[in-house]
């Protein structure tokens, strides 16, 4: 549907060639596995050189947490409602679908951009190869901005020897929450009363198992060496940093009275970023950051991967790298806007800046486009006109 308004009335004037969706869709079924590895190549490229005119990551470096830049990686479930879609299968979600996995760098001051995306069979474990994509995102932000250090924040799913041994090798920390097993009930357990430490949230953060609103935590840290299990080429030693919050499911408390000590829940995370750099507190905050890579699963969803269009599964990874370009070239456009635009949703973008009604006009072999009188976001538009299409400034060298 999309092609068939960006092919109506006057567009042939502008672009050279819009492919009509049965078209469209026929280049992308001729897609191999190689083919798409080859447009994940020409992803990380093309994000490199729109790094040289634009820059994506910007940051102001006042603080240990502004001087680094944060890859976050997850991964989620486009739902299909077909059996007949290959690699269609039930996930950790129980929803029939296909499964996209995908990494974000963002600094401080800037706009999360897709550094790398695969897609997935929908019954794939979340970590299944995972090191090797970590490593290849890790690669694409180097380019873009090789100057900041990296560190690398998942979920649990994540927390692996190879995923960890891979970060260090690229020369990024790591920011992974852990599961909840004995070595790590233990560690925790060793922690003295007097090691913890209040932390107030900035929004109270609704919890599903009491369904009651949580404003304050503590947090404390321990020293640790995880994967004590494997050789010692994957053992890594960092710290573990907990987060502790008052348990008020009535359920797990003692029923009929107030039990006899406090209950809580905890939450730990290992990270290798140096306590000089960030101290409990700090690094908890930064890596519940983690969950800003969620609006990009949102907006992605909201857009181009609304629905799988073909049934054919390359042709349907195409697509997903295809996404990401798209993605980190409205991300680009808003940088250059700036002002209240800046940091605005893809949607929004689309609405204000690129879905605009407009006639086009033939005079003295040139083409015109009209576009709306007294419209709200014209000195935006024109910003982002000027900046993408002025002559390039004059070399000082």
């Amino acid at each position: 549907m999309t092609l068939n308004i960006v092919r109506h009335g006057g567009m042939k004037h502008l672009f050279d060639r819009v492919y009509a969706p049965s078209t469209l869709g026929a280049f992308l079924r001729s897609f191999a596995f190689g083919h798409v590895r080859q447009l994940d190549a020409i992803s990380s490229r093309f994000l490199t050189n729109l790094n040289n005119h634009t820059p994506l990551l910007p940051t102001d470096r006042d603080s240990a947490q502004a001087s680094m830049t944060f890859v976050d990686v997850d991964d989620t479930v486009i739902d299909v409602h077909s059996a007949s879609k290959q690699g269609a299968g039930f996930g950790y979600q129980g929803s029939r679908g296909l499964n996209v996995l995908l990494a974000t760098a963002s600094t401080r001051d800037s706009n999360q951009i897709i550094v790398g995306q695969r897609l997935r069979k929908g019954s794939t474990s979340s970590a299944r190869g995972a090191d090797k994509f970590v490593a290849d995102a890790l690669a694409t932000t180097a380019r873009i901005n090789s100057d900041l250090p990296a560190l690398v924040r998942a979920d649990s799913a994540y927390y692996s020897s190879t995923v960890v041994k891979t970060a260090r090798d690229a020369g990024a920390h790591v920011s992974i929450t852990v599961r909840m097993d004995k070595r790590i009930k233990a560690a925790i357990a060793a922690i003295s009363d007097d090691a913890w430490t209040g932390i107030a949230y900035p929004d109270a953060i609704y919890d599903e198992d009491s369904r009651t609103w949580i404003s304050q935590a503590e947090v404390a840290e321990i020293p640790f060496t995880a994967f004590t299990s494997k050789k010692k080429s994957l053992q890594a030693t960092g710290r573990l940093v907990v987060r502790r919050i008052p348990e008020l499911n009535e359920k797990k408390r003692s029923a009929g009275q107030n039990p006899l000590f406090d209950l809580y829940r905890y939450h730990a995370f290992f990270t290798t970023v140096d306590l000089d750099c960030f101290d409990a507190v700090v690094a908890d905050q930064v890596h519940r950051k983690h969950a800003i890579i969620e609006q990009i699963n949102a907006e992605l969803k909201n857009g181009a991967l609304a629905h799988m269009p073909s049934g054919v599964f390359n042709a349907n990874a195409a697509w997903v790298a295809i996404a990401a370009i798209t993605h980190n070239l409205l991300r680009a456009a808003a940088g250059l806007i700036g002002g209240r635009l800046s940091t605005v949703r893809a949607q929004t973008l689309r609405t204000r800046i690129i879905g605009v009604p407009a006639r086009i006009a033939h005079r003295a072999r040139r083409l015109i486009l009209h576009l709306p009188r007294q419209w709200p976001w014209a000195k935006e538009f024109a910003r982002l006109w000027q900046a993408a299409l002025s002559p390039p400034t004059r070399s000082s060298s």
